[in-house]
């Protein structure tokens, strides 16, 4: 239990070997809840030891939490493209108790098929080829921990994650993904590989690599899961990707996603989870846990991205499963379930919203009234955003401010930084802290608080302030509804030094 090992709780001996690509995973037993521990492994007959790692167990489901919960949110992790500044940043300030990945925590292309890393000594493994084999797997989650901010929030925080569709490939599906399907000739192109087996690949790979237990042992796709914070949250994690997802944008049939687009059978997670998803959105309320927090992949409100009267959807997220978006929002008004919040990734870019179930009574977006929940999207940790890998901070306040004037419930959005953001939870409130890193070319400690979010109690919707602004402070950064940002109040803070 303490750091420099000297009262020890439990210990063993596990085995590895080329099966699990010598990984070890341990599942200590008898620990205390809410409770902090230090672990350490050696190598059998030999003094060559591990660093001494951190981790800490959550409170038991029911029970009464003394002190506010921390989460660090972070998704799109791409090497290629830039350090993973972002975790080390958080990992450092120490400020929570678990980190939560929503996916796309490795990417499958080759050097220079999405970002290149050469300039920075950052070319994933292998190098020459998109990855498919378990081999290939292997070695790209092999080169992703050689990043030391990874590594060091690894090191010191219990993670929580699920996959996005990188993980596989570009928008994966049930039957396929953006460069292949189940075809003959999909196989022949692949090199004689199909969709199937490079999904079993990923996800094998995924559970050797990363600290989480295999959901079901008969089940391997199967990465949905609840977990009870106490009487606190409720932190329902799903997988809107892999499972048993219909039909996605492929890029040559956006005209017939427009076709199929309300088809009641289409859905982002299959029959089995929605079901499952569902019941622990009406458990969780019954048991009155105070808050449901649901960590997932995409954004579920309605965002547009055309340029002024274009309504131009996202047929990959939420906005192309409408049945699927309407069962999840009618769930959550009939059952009259309070304190919804949803966690998204996926869009490189920072989005909070009032969650509204458009069509269902009427919204205010200054006041907030009619929101039945609230969003909170995450940019990535160093993919690139909406303006692109070197867009200028100019250009992303431009595309910040189109954002928010076309899409009623966006509160705020931001199209520049990469970053992530950090909940602060207790019975009274939710804060959401958004950080953006200014610089992800060199390894470094630079961050920026770009603004405050608060959910209070039972009012399903983001505070607003006394001058009507849906932030708490100041916005230094993106775009505001019935707000201002103000640029010139941003803190430049070195989490490797201190204020700059």
């Amino acid at each position: 239990m303490d750091q420099k090992m000297k009262r020890v709780v439990t210990g063993g001996e596990v085995w590895t070997s080329s099966d699990v690509d010598y990984t070890v995973k341990v599942e200590a037993t008898g620990l205390r809840p809410y409770t902090t521990y230090y672990y350490q492994f050696t190598v059998c007959d030999s003094k060559n030891s591990s660093p001494v790692g951190r981790t800490k167990t959550t409170p038991r489901r029911r029970d009464k939490v003394k002190k506010d919960i921390g989460l660090a949110v972070f998704s799109c992790s791409n090497y290629p493209q830039g350090f993973f500044n972002a975790y080390g940043n958080s990992a450092r300030k120490d400020n929570v108790d678990y980190v939560l990945h929503l996916g796309d925590y490795i990417y499958e292309y080759k050097e220079g098929g999405y970002g290149w890393g050469w300039s920075m000594n950052r070319i994933p493994q292998p190098p020459d080829r998109d990855i498919k084999t378990l081999l290939d797997y292997r070695k790209r989650y092999a080169s992703y921990r050689t990043d030391a901010d990874l590594v060091y929030s690894h090191q010191h925080f219990p993670w929580i994650t699920v996959w996005d569709d990188h993980e596989v490939e570009d928008n994966v599906w049930k039957a396929g993904s953006s460069t292949m399907n189940n075809t003959e000739d999909s196989f022949i192109k692949a090199g004689g590989i199909s969709i199937d087996q490079v999904k079993a690949n990923a996800v094998r790979v995924h559970f050797e690599w990363m600290p989480i237990r295999q959901v079901d042992m008969d089940d391997t796709l199967r990465i949905w899961r609840n977990f009870e914070i106490g009487d606190l949250f409720s932190l329902i994690m799903l997988d809107t990707r892999v499972y048993d997802r219909s039909i996605t944008d492929l890029s040559w049939n956006k005209h017939y996603l427009d076709l199929i687009r309300d088809e009641q059978s289409r859905s982002l997670m299959g029959p089995r989870q929605e079901t499952w998803f569902y019941r622990q959105l009406i458990e969780s309320a019954k048991r009155n846990t105070k808050w449901r927090i649901v960590g997932q992949q995409l954004l579920i409100s309605d965002i547009f991205y055309g340029k002024n009267e274009q309504k131009l959807y996202n047929a990959d997220a939420w906005d192309g499963y409408r049945a699927n978006k309407n069962r999840t929002l009618s769930t959550i008004l009939d059952h009259k379930i309070k304190n919804t919040i949803f966690l998204a990734g996926d869009t490189h870019a920072a989005y909070v919203s009032d969650l509204v179930y458009t069509g269902h009574g009427k919204y205010d977006p200054k006041s907030g009234s009619g929101a039945i929940g609230v969003e909170l999207g995450g940019t990535g940790v160093t993919s690139p955003g909406p303006v692109g890998q070197n867009g200028t901070f100019d250009r992303g306040a431009e595309e910040s401010q189109r954002f928010v004037e076309n899409n009623t419930p966006l509160q705020w959005q931001d199209s520049y930084y990469r970053g992530y953001y950090e909940l602060s939870i207790n019975y009274d409130r939710v804060h959401a802290n958004f950080f953006g890193v200014p610089d992800i070319r060199t390894r470094n400690g630079k961050e920026i608080k770009l603004a405050t979010f608060e959910i209070l109690d039972g009012k399903n919707k983001l505070t607003r302030n006394e001058k009507g602004e849906p932030v708490v402070g100041k916005a230094v950064g993106g775009a505001l509804k019935n707000g201002k940002v103000y640029p010139d109040a941003a803190v430049l803070v070195d989490t490797m030094k201190g204020k700059k």
